[in-house]
């Protein structure tokens, strides 16, 4: 049985959670963010808490039960206070800068990479090599933050690359003569 899902989603004063055509829509500071629920899954708003029950205790109902109630959970903390992803640059040349709705990232390849910034995130550089991406929705902030690591992925010999600001790379050793 689901622990996760049992749990019970506080919602902050900042933000209304209302349930329409079978999907949670959460309104805050940071906009406004909806989910589908699952058929198998009740999902009830009492007051500022939210609960999600399975309507059946079949096999299917319990594997979605945990899911549904953080995917609920992320959108109500994410119209809240909003996610944030931080990445950081290792590497001789290696920048990055905001030009306008793109981000401009110089990676040691023979021309600049412009990577389209979506109109719901914001991305901030520092110091030209450090990349903070912020947004309301949890799957977006992750989906960006991978697809600009996955221009240039650290390398384990010398560890250059994009990494994520908490990941450690672990660092092999060279040729031996």
């Amino acid at each position: 049985m689901s622990r996760v899902g049992s749990k019970i989603i506080t919602v902050p004063d900042n933000v209304k959670v209302v349930i329409e055509n079978g999907s949670v829509i959460a309104e805050g500071p940071k906009g406004k963010l909806s989910t589908m629920i699952n058929e198998g899954i009740d999902v009830n708003i009492n007051d500022k808490e939210i609960v999600c029950v399975p309507r059946q205790k079949d096999r299917q109902s319990l594997a979605f039960w945990g899911l549904q109630r953080n995917l609920v959970n992320n959108i109500v903390i994410g119209v809240g206070e909003g996610f944030t992803k931080k990445l950081e640059m290792n590497g001789v040349g290696y920048r990055a800068a905001v030009k306008g709705t793109n981000l401009e990232l110089l990676l040691g390849f023979s021309h600049p990479i412009s990577y389209p910034i979506p109109q719901e995130l914001e991305i901030k550089v520092d110091k030209q090599n450090n990349i903070e991406i912020s947004g309301a929705s949890k799957q977006l902030v992750g989906q960006v933050a991978s697809e600009i690591r996955s221009f240039r992925g650290p390398e384990p010999y010398k560890g250059k690359g994009i990494k994520y600001s908490d990941e450690h790379i672990v660092r092999k050793e060279g040729k031996k003569k």
